[in-house]
């Protein structure tokens, strides 16, 4: 019992900061962020009671955080951008940040919000999480070099949304740049 309780605490100080601004940033809703990320470990919990063993704790989590989104957003609407710039983000980071990052950081929340789930997803779980495409792989249960083709292709959508008419032209920005620094 000590033993799952020593692994159970390792992975909550190690990724319990991380699956919540996964879940958060998913659901654009702090709270519900948390609670989802609350829910995460205490699945975790059940399972290393079970026995299981896990080997990679990292994807298992985000697997688990993944299905409780989707079983979220399934139940409830998603927040909208105009309640996001309303009710304001605050990511619980340095506030002093320059005024035209955080324009372009909505502008992209804006754009991965017309896109396509899964491009959007592997967006986030990238650029967001900092997972790498064999951790992507690994939680998706893809291939790795399937995932890298998928969001190579994403990537390129992406900047082609920034750059149309709808949206401001953002010339050779580098979208994966702000989005790390933002998040």
């Amino acid at each position: 019992m000590r033993d799952i309780q020593d692994i159970f605490d390792r992975s909550y100080a190690d990724y319990a900061d991380a699956i919540f601004r996964h879940c958060a940033f998913r659901l654009m809703n702090r709270e519900r962020g948390k609670d989802l990320m609350q829910e995460a470990f205490l699945r975790l919990w059940v399972e290393l009671g079970k026995g299981v063993e896990v080997l990679n704790m990292r994807a298992f989590l985000y697997r688990i955080a993944n299905n409780l989104i989707i079983d979220d957003v399934r139940k409830k609407k998603e927040m909208s951008l105009d309640e996001l710039q309303e009710t304001g983000w605050d990511k619980g980071e340095d506030k002093t940040q320059e005024m035209q990052s955080r324009v372009l950081f909505h502008d992209i929340l804006a754009t991965l919000k017309s896109m396509k789930p899964d491009d959007r997803e592997l967006i986030v779980m990238r650029y967001i999480d900092g997972l790498t495409p064999a951790d992507i792989a690994e939680v998706l249960s893809e291939a790795p070099n399937t995932v890298s083709v998928r969001l190579h292709r994403a990537v390129k959508e992406l900047r082609s949304l920034m750059r149309s008419p709808q949206t401001s032209n953002f010339g050779s920005i580098d979208i994966s740049v702000v989005l790390q620094q933002s998040s």
